[in-house]
């Protein structure tokens, strides 16, 4: 398979992730206060079934190849208002430290795809503020003390900036700075 070939399949596996991640329902969730003052969660009552049920068959292996275990990973997605962007984290890596793939990610169009750049390796992030062309995060990581070999947590601010491509293009620099 060529680097053409294998940047595209990446790069369409990745579509296919994010709008799988957009075709997720919303749910609610409201809080019944206790006899004992503490707030518990409540659920909607179960549906009621109104018609013979469907079984269901393990996707065809060809379809898995052809990106749906990648995108089963994907489990974390944040649109980026008023841009043609998503942060998406995928599961992976050592799930001792972090674990959650972070990347930012441009639609170019339907021919092209994403364009896609790696922020990190992360436990979490949250989405603090963003405005065009710039998003604040608070990474939430794992960390190593080499001496003893305790693993630790901390958190972190980062800047994500970029200059939108000429034509609403994916920008050609992500840059990502520290910050407080």
């Amino acid at each position: 398979m060529s680097v053409r070939s294998s940047f595209l399949s990446i790069t369409i596996v990745a579509a296919l992730s994010l709008a799988a991640c957009d075709a997720m329902p919303s749910t609610k969730t409201t809080v019944t206060p206790t006899t004992d003052g503490a707030d518990t969660p409540s659920q909607a009552a179960p549906l009621t079934a109104s018609g013979a049920p469907e079984t269901l068959t393990i996707a065809d292996p060809s379809q898995t190849d052809n990106g749906l275990q990648w995108a089963a990973s994907v489990v974390k997605s944040d649109d980026i208002p008023g841009e043609s962007a998503k942060l998406f984290g995928v599961s992976g890596g050592d799930p001792a430290m972090n674990g959650l793939q972070t990347y930012i990610a441009f639609f170019e169009n339907p021919a092209d795809g994403w364009a896609i750049y790696q922020i990190g390796d992360f436990l979490d992030y949250t989405v603090l503020s963003h405005a065009n062309g710039r998003i604040d995060l608070d990474i939430h990581e794992s960390t190593m003390d080499e001496a003893t070999g305790d693993i630790g947590d901390r958190h972190r601010k980062i800047i994500i900036q970029w200059t939108q491509g000429a034509d609403d293009a994916a920008p050609t620099v992500v840059t990502v700075t520290p910050a407080q």
